[in-house]
């Protein structure tokens, strides 16, 4: 759901990104003053799971100021919107790894446990603003403040969770640059090869791809690129109907495929389909933009209704085109439409540009997280001038990195199930799993016969398995690839 990251970026209020991706707005003060702030939380304030109010009636909805908010149905738009992006394209090649049995039950089942860790995630963080008494938290201070409160074990690590949550942000969304970078590469190439013998390395159209990266990628107001973001939403949503006509031109019987897959790619299967489904920051961010966030949880809320819509979307494409083009499946499926024809050329062209665009969007997370986070408050005593020249020479900097990782590693399907396994596997299931394990552990409030514990423990131990299985097997069959 990775163009959902370039609407919110791009829209009205682009600071709600600041406040969830990076160090937050409005921090209660330094570390120390932060470790004060934890006794605050009163544990006969904390909402029972059942349900049931805490006693003071303190509503951080009502508390937070947001200049443009969102309807319910915009936010259900923009979530929608989030889901045609490159990982809704590499879902056949998913399904081919999974088998059409194993990736329609995979598909739905990693989907429902996304969209709950991400309601443990808000909820949680509902719990800590109303106890603390301010209108957000952050990610990074949400995990800190939790650790802070949770087993002894784990309170070791508090200081270092902020910087473990930026971590795997920056590195989840300089992994989508990276995607992006080999998906336009290669989509342009296939419609240039047909037009000249000489076929180049994917590689040279990466090279001439990265000098409009750089100047793109200098931007440094999103609300200029917001036109453009509305143009890409359209060409997208144009260009996968073209798609799905060529995927039932001649669609072939499903009895033909694999009902199972083989074993040894399951991994790259979720992987994959982490990539595609999960987009925690984002997420939250929308939540906290909304005009009534009470909407947004709950069994009929605007989240379950997206998450909904957007399952069945990826369990279609991943099917039809599994069914479609078989052990060819590409890691996107644009890659498997025909080379000699107009229409499907233009597709290919379409989304290259498209994806293009989003490239600027997605490459603001990091470059947000570490200027604010790690570079902006160095610079206190330099010049504005000074200033706007190393962060431009950082944005530099950040586009090389992903392009060299991309010229390195040409195989998008690989990319795409390495950075889900390796960032969604802790931000989407092990960190809110975390998070909650630990808010209740002072009262011990975990349900009858623990289970809340119980049900923690076992996302933060799957979350683990599918991070390090998942990222193993990933490298493994890069370096296979090379051999």
């Amino acid at each position: 759901m990775h163009k959902l990251d370039a609407d919110m970026g791009a829209g009205e209020n682009p600071t709600a990104c600041n406040i969830f991706l990076c160090r937050p707005h409005q921090q209660n003060g330094d570390r120390k003053e932060a470790r004060r702030s934890v006794t605050k939380i009163s544990l006969h304030q904390l909402p029972e799971p059942d349900g049931s109010p805490p006693l003071d009636d303190y509503n951080p909805h009502l508390h937070r100021e947001v200049e443009t908010p969102t309807t319910n149905a915009e936010t259900l738009i923009h979530l929608l919107k989030g889901s045609l992006g490159t990982g809704i394209l590499a879902m056949p090649n998913a399904f081919f790894k999974s088998g059409l049995i194993v990736g329609f039950v995979g598909t739905i089942l990693i989907g429902s446990l996304c969209t709950y860790c991400i309601h443990v995630l808000v909820r949680s963080q509902y719990r800590m603003c109303r106890s603390l008494r301010v209108p957000i938290l952050s990610y990074p201070r949400t995990l800190q403040l939790a650790l802070e409160q949770g087993p002894s074990v784990l309170r070791r690590f508090a200081l270092y969770a902020g910087g473990a949550v930026n971590a795997f942000l920056i590195l989840y969304q300089l992994g989508i640059c990276c995607v992006y970078i080999v998906f336009v590469a290669t989509n342009i190439k296939q419609v240039v090869d047909e037009y000249y013998e000489a076929k180049l390395d994917v590689r040279l159209y990466m090279v001439m791809l990265l000098p409009p990266l750089i100047l793109i990628n200098w931007v440094r107001n999103l609300k200029l690129l917001a036109p453009f973001s509305s143009f890409a939403n359209v060409v997208t949503f144009v260009s996968l109907g073209i798609t799905l006509y060529y995927v039932f031109d001649g669609i072939p019987s499903p009895s033909e495929r694999n009902m199972v897959g083989n074993v040894v790619d399951f991994p790259l299967f979720i992987g994959t389909t982490l990539f595609a489904l999960e987009a925690v920051g984002v997420i939250i961010a929308l939540e906290y933009n909304m005009k009534n966030p009470v909407d947004f949880g709950g069994y009929c809320g605007v989240f379950n209704r997206g998450m909904g819509i957007i399952v069945f979307m990826y369990v279609f494409v991943g099917f039809v085109g599994y069914v479609k083009y078989g052990e060819a499946a590409a890691g996107s499926i644009t890659l498997n439409l025909p080379t000699d024809q107009k229409l499907a050329q233009s597709v290919k062209i379409m989304f290259a540009i498209a994806i293009f665009i989003t490239y600027a969007l997605q490459c603001y997370v990091p470059l947000e997280i570490v200027w604010n986070t790690y570079v902006k408050d160095r610079l206190v005593d330099v010049s504005n001038r000074r200033k706007m020249l190393v962060e431009y020479v950082m944005r530099t900097c950040i586009v090389i990195g992903t392009f060299l990782l991309a010229v390195a590693i040409p195989r998008l399907e690989l990319f795409i199930s390495l950075f889900g396994a390796l960032c969604l596997s802790a931000l989407g299931i092990t960190f809110p799993a975390t998070v909650e394990l630990c808010l209740l552990w002072p009262s011990k409030c975990y349900g009858r016969f623990y289970w809340i514990l119980v049900k923690d423990i076992l996302l933060i131990v799957c979350g683990i398995l599918g991070l390090f299985i998942g990222t193993y097997t990933s490298i493994a069959n890069i370096v296979q690839s090379f051999l």
